[in-house]
């Protein structure tokens, strides 16, 4: 098949995806009209209006009928996210003024839920643009490709395959036959946890405008926040404590509420993952608590706020932070770096290569001693969260997995040597390091480095490495390989 014909194979569900999404983008004309800011209209309005002809001309593009490769699926997918990411710096470009690489970093961030921000002053922003960045991250926290796919009517080999290569970590998190139906149950979710999230942070006595975005971006893991100086603007302790639960809840594997609503089957600490989770959090609250109070001389009322606050913000990759990380000892940091490396489950919004991935590492490294100590004919099974792999199953999923380790690891490696080349000679590398690392891993909590005064291509770096954890690595490899080379080789 030649490359044309490859290229056609998923041009009519890219475009009924990309048309799906402009109609979803035309939500903040609506916050421009409520808080009068006309002037916002026209430059928000070219986000749906690009899309919907992108859309366009793919669906009229000649449809080759033939079933869709795995790579030509992962193509389309990584492709889908670029295009959201170009289109969406549009409104910050002609809304704000930002230049449009600031633009593209502002939109790449946003919809990969990572939360680094290149505006140097949000409280100057638009209400229109500032709902925009919290849209992006709450439609990306699912999944573009999985929340679209929900809204089709019918399913199909070819958006099975879209879900599926969207979703890189395979089949954990599937509880339906169907990528519609599943879908339209994530969706109900996703909305029901978003409305609860509302509620609770009203709690707070914080606005309603201010409940709204923050619930958004804490349950789709985001972190981009309405305000420059981020949460600690609001100086309300209950805030913080309030957001922790909404971070959580959707840094949890989806198939848990799914279980536990419709099946009454399943129990919230039956799950590896879940216990894996709140594991990494209370071992993050008590090394970052102690650190505070032993290096950093910090009481211990405000030691455990913000021990609790930064933990789970890196376990659950949301960007929000109430602490400066420059003050904070390189151990901490260090430390901080690892639960950010980590992230949230599989099947959740979380960034990050996953406790799943963790878990199954770990198995893997129990069932490799195992078999070194039986006869090579035993037959030694391995367990995850309630399947049984027999050894040619086993073998595949742990190498799956640690492939996907390893090649996240190079990316960052790779990464922080071409933007310290970029960059000032004298900067501190361990800074360096937790930012790229966050991006990366999309969570957002910064040192303080990615500022908009990086170099434009320390910008590119970064802009690449939240699009490749976003669809951890493969999906954005096979596409620059489908550009160079095509699928037959």
């Amino acid at each position: 098949m030649d490359r044309l014909h490859q290229y056609l194979t998923l041009t009519t569900d890219m475009g009924m995806i990309l048309r799906y999404i402009s109609a979803g983008t035309c939500i903040p004309l609506v916050v421009a009209l409520i808080f009068r800011e006309y002037d916002m209209l026209l430059p928000m309005a070219t986000v749906p209006a690009v899309l919907f002809c992108i859309g366009t001309l793919l669906i009229r593009l000649p449809e080759t009928e033939r079933e869709p490769r795995l790579s030509m699926s992962l193509f389309s997918v990584a492709g889908i996210w670029l295009i959201c990411a170009l289109v969406g710096a549009l409104p910050f470009v002609f809304g704000a003024g930002m230049p449009y690489i600031d633009g593209f970093f502002e939109a790449m961030s946003g919809w990969t839920d990572t939360g680094m921000t290149m505006a140097r002053d949000v409280d100057a922003l638009p209400e229109t643009l500032i709902f925009w960045r919290t849209l992006m991250e709450w439609f990306g926290g699912i999944g573009i490709v999985a929340f679209t796919v929900a809204l089709l009517n019918r399913s199909s080999v070819s958006r099975h395959r879209l879900y599926s290569s969207e979703r890189m970590e395979g089949r954990s998190d599937a509880f339906m036959p169907s990528v519609v139906e599943q879908g339209a149950h994530m969706w109900r979710i996703y909305l029901t946890l978003t409305a609860a999230g509302v509620l609770l942070i009203l709690c707070s006595g914080v606005s309603l405008w201010d409940a709204i975005n923050i619930a958004m971006t804490a349950i789709s893991t985001g972190g981009f926040t309405i305000h420059s100086g981020g949460i600690p603007a609001y100086n309300n302790v209950l805030l913080e404590m309030l957001i922790i639960p909404v971070m959580i809840a959707g840094a949890l594997p989806f198939k848990i509420y799914y279980l536990m609503y419709r099946k009454r089957e399943m129990n919230l600490f039956q799950d590896e993952q879940a216990k894996l989770l709140f594991l990494l959090v209370f071992l993050g609250f008590v090394i970052i608590t102690g650190d505070l109070i032993v290096f950093n001389g910090l009481d211990q009322a405000s030691a455990v706020v913000n021990g609790i606050f930064m933990a789970s913000a890196a376990v659950t990759s949301t960007g929000f932070q109430t602490a400066d990380l420059i003050v904070w000892e390189p151990v901490s940091v260090l430390f901080l770096t690892i639960l950010v490396f980590i992230g949230g489950s599989s099947g959740s919004t979380a960034g990050g290569v996953k406790i799943s991935r963790v878990l199954i590492g770990l198995k893997g490294i129990k069932y490799w001693f195992r078999r070194s100590f039986i006869s090579s004919k035993a037959m030694l099974p391995l367990r995850y969260n309630g399947r049984t792999f027999q050894r040619a199953e086993a073998e595949f999923l742990v190498s799956r997995n640690m492939l996907t380790f390893i090649l996240f690891l190079l990316s960052i490696l790779l990464a922080l040597v071409t933007i310290m080349h970029f960059e000032q000679p004298d900067i501190d590398t361990t800074l360096v390091i937790f930012d790229v690392v966050s991006a990366t891993c999309n969570n957002g909590i910064s040192t303080g480095f990615v500022t908009p005064d990086l170099t434009i291509w320390s910008k590119l770096v970064l802009i690449l490495q939240m699009w490749l954890g976003r669809l951890e690595v493969m999906a954005v490899m096979v596409f620059f390989i489908g550009i160079i080379r095509g699928f037959d080789w």
